[in-house]
């Protein structure tokens, strides 16, 4: 294992024998005959200091081939020894390896803490172990440029050369020394890093590992998930894997999270709405509630995988999240999956949007989300206390106990008014409910706005069986979609969930199948069905999918050969079963 320092003795005896020889190979009489010379060392003890060096990886001996009973020695250069110093340390992490670690650091907390100190474990482990690689990399350049070591070592602590600026006593290693006050040493990295880097703040400012860490057990928990994530550098781990393995905790925990009212949107889900937007390079990409960052992230991979991330980084992305910690969780998730062009901001999206321009809201190419369903509590009289309600809820006000198309009305009205489209995975009830939700799908309907309706499979969701249902809605419909709509009954486009039993998932056949038909726009028999705005209107503005497009009931092929065959077995079976129990009764009379 080489090492960049060296006893300062050892580093003399180095220097002396690199203005002589620098790569060029010596013999053993040469180094004895220089370091009398230059450092006054005995004969004997020069043998001693060449194995030393060997052993630090400074020298390499060969056999000589004029005298296979001697050596020659070649002195390693300075700058050779960092750089495959620092080679030796980037070795690449494996998908299976960064899962294993998070499921042991699942198996630690179970459902006794809160699964987010494993996140923002997870992302300050990262970013300081990206902060060491930086360092590296501007020591090994400050010394090819010419700096003694001294001097490369301030020079690569210098902000250039960092994404976030870390003072020594918040980089993990050295906050992991002190186990005792682990707590105490986590908390005032979170504020000092918050501080220090603005980007950071609204991810880090709410997390309190004192309060955490207020009873032994937890702490225990802590100290047994810092020396976890101490096993292994997680600066050499591709972006790719390490925000699976994000994603990775976050499913894992939705379960349980659900009972308390979290919502995780399957990426499968995401995946499938994301392949039908289509988003492209230079759009913009607006999700109003958009928790960790799902929709986008996935937005931002697709045109990733079909374009490069050069055009990835084109992307204009926007979010905005009520919840500050979920907030903090998308920013994290953002960084961990190495997603810069992110627009995020906190806020209730109902009642005051962020995201402005001049006099009206913002308007984007594409607008995604999946919003809280029958969000309670947002009638005529809050929403007209928001921001631009004039505007975002011009076909009419929610009921009280249902805001689902005051989202829809949201996003639209956010969608650019001459391409922008709209889509949103909702309650499947919002479809067919009546009163002040029935009045607001009619004038939707109205304006040609609702291209295509899909009832999803149930049981996709952790929050609920029910099956939810995705609505396309386009500003700028092809010719030959204008004034009608498409229904697909995905209901039986599903396989069993690989981990959860109960639950159900889209494999990437039904996306397939799913998307491949929108894109057609056309009618599969008990699959999909075009209909137009009259049906509909004749239907009460009624949008439940069952109503226009219904299954088609599997019939079951018999094979009447075999079954003839199994009823005449089964009857043999039966005369014998009657002749043993006609012999019984005779014994018995």
């Amino acid at each position: 294992m080489k090492k960049i320092n060296i006893p300062s003795y050892l580093e003399r005896k180095y220097s002396a024998l690199w203005d002589e020889f620098k790569s060029s190979p010596f013999k053993m009489e040469d180094a004895v005959r220089l370091l009398e010379e230059k450092t006054k060392d005995k004969k004997e003890e020069i043998p001693v200091f060449l194995s030393e060096l060997r052993k630090a990886g400074y020298l390499t001996i060969t056999p000589d081939p004029e005298d296979m009973r001697k050596t020659i020695y070649t002195l390693i250069s300075k700058e050779e020894i960092i750089k495959e110093l620092f080679e030796e340390g980037k070795e690449i992490i494996g998908r299976g390896e960064i899962e294993g670690i998070l499921k042991k650091a699942a198996d630690l907390i179970r459902t006794r803490v809160d699964y987010k100190f494993i996140l923002v474990l997870l992302f300050l482990k990262r970013i300081s172990d990206k902060w060491d690689l930086e360092y590296e990399d501007a020591f090994r350049e400050a010394i090819e440029d010419g700096l003694d070591e001294k001097e490369a070592k301030e020079e690569a602590k210098r902000a250039p050369y960092h994404n976030f600026d870390i003072p020594e006593d918040c980089r993990w290693e050295n906050i992991r020394k002190e186990v005792e006050n682990l707590p105490e040493k986590f908390s005032k990295a979170l504020k000092v890093l918050s501080e220090r880097n603005p980007d950071l703040k609204d991810a880090l400012g709410d997390i309190d590992f004192i309060q955490f860490s207020s009873n032994r057990e937890n702490f225990e928990i802590l100290r047994q998930l810092v020396e976890l994530f101490s096993e292994r550098k997680l600066y050499n781990v591709s972006p790719d894997i390490l925000g699976d393995a994000y994603e990775w905790i976050l499913k894992y925990f939705a379960p349980q999270k659900a009972k308390e009212g979290e919502v995780y949107t399957p990426r499968e889900v995401i995946s499938l709405l994301v392949r039908i937007m289509d988003p492209k390079p230079g759009e913009s990409i607006y999700d109003p509630a958009s928790g960790s960052n799902g929709m986008l992230i996935i937005s931002y991979q697709y045109v990733q995988k079909n374009k490069g991330k050069k055009e990835a980084d084109k992307l204009f992305l926007y979010g905005q999240e009520v919840n500050q910690k979920t907030l903090a969780l998308g920013r994290m998730n953002l960084y961990i999956h190495n997603i810069e062009n992110a627009n995020l901001s906190a806020g209730d999206t109902l009642l005051y949007p962020k995201f402005k321009e001049r006099d009206d809201i913002k308007k984007f190419d594409i607008v995604i989300a999946n919003p809280p369903w029958n969000q309670d509590g947002y009638d005529e009289d809050i929403l007209k206390k928001g921001e631009f309600w004039q505007k975002r809820f011009k076909y009419g006000f929610t009921p009280k106990q249902s805001a689902d198309w005051a989202w829809i009305q949201h996003m639209l009205s956010s969608a650019d008014d001459k391409k922008g489209k709209v889509g949103v995975v909702i309650d499947n009830g919002c479809l067919f409910r009546g009163g002040k939700e029935r009045a607001i799908r009619a004038k939707i309907l109205e304006d040609d706005l609702i291209e295509c309706v899909i009832l999803l499979p149930e049981k996709l969701f952790y929050n609920t069986g029910a099956p939810g249902a995705i609505i396309i809605l386009n500003k700028n419909k092809k010719e030959n979609r204008k004034g009608k709509v498409l229904f697909i009954n995905a209901c039986n486009e599903y396989e069993q969930h690989p981990e959860v039993k109960k639950l159900n998932k889209l494999g990437e056949q039904n996306i397939q199948k799913i998307v491949k038909v929108y894109e057609e726009f056309i009618d599969v028999n008990g699959f999909s069905r075009i209909v137009s705005l009259d049906e509909i209107k004749n239907n009460d503005y009624n949008l439940n999918v069952t109503l226009y497009v219904f299954p088609e009931e599997k019939v079951e092929e018999i094979d009447i050969e075999k079954e003839w065959q199994d009823i005449n077995k089964t009857e043999e079976e039966i005369k014998l079963v009657e002749e043993k129990i006609e012999e019984y009764l005779k014994e018995i009379k």
